[in-house]
């Protein structure tokens, strides 16, 4: 009996070791690439927010280790990235957004997009509608972010995310997490 409870924690331990921590390797590698691009940045560090559990309790957009990240190049502050996934029709597209260090939207990119149709949200020109915007901005998809024919349904999750995510933000500062 114990040979054997041995045995199955090891093979917990190996498969925890294997499936790792923090992004997917393909995800990682294109949101450092994108937040490089944004900062005009070659090397720079990402660590993670860390959250009270009280206060994650209170915002919109779930806050892991793994999703909100501080940005910064030595003791500079550059800004922070925020990567998750949203539902399309049958599937979800991850995304990212950057903030630079006055918490405003530096930048947005679908890095995978997983459906047949609905891509057309990871043009620039749609995307560019969420610049600027920070946590005192709202955005919603029938009154401030044009849609897009048959992208309807990725337009509105993209859109509510990103309110969301503006919420949160909001939040934060009031709270001084951030």
């Amino acid at each position: 009996m114990l040979r054997k409870s041995g045995l199955i924690g090891i093979f917990l331990c190996t498969a925890f070791l294997l499936v790792g921590f923090g992004l997917p390797k393909n995800v990682q590698k294109k949101v450092i690439k994108e937040v490089a691009k944004a900062f005009e940045v070659e090397d720079f560090q990402m660590n993670a927010v860390v959250v009270s559990e009280a206060l994650r309790g209170q915002l919109p957009t779930k806050l892991t280790a793994d999703n909100f990240y501080e940005l910064s190049k030595g003791d500079e502050l550059l800004g922070y990235a925020f990567v998750d996934q949203a539902p399309s029709k049958t599937a979800k597209f991850d995304y990212l957004v950057v903030f630079d260090s006055n918490l405003k939207v530096k930048h947005s990119k679908i890095l995978i997009y997983r459906e047949e149709y609905g891509g057309e949200i990871g043009s620039k020109r749609w995307l560019k509608q969420f610049l600027g915007k920070s946590g005192g901005d709202r955005v919603d998809h029938e009154t401030n972010i044009d849609g897009i024919a048959g992208a309807t349904i990725s337009v509105r999750s993209m859109t509510n995310a990103m309110d969301d995510l503006l919420q949160t933000i909001e939040i934060l500062q009031a709270n001084e997490a951030l």
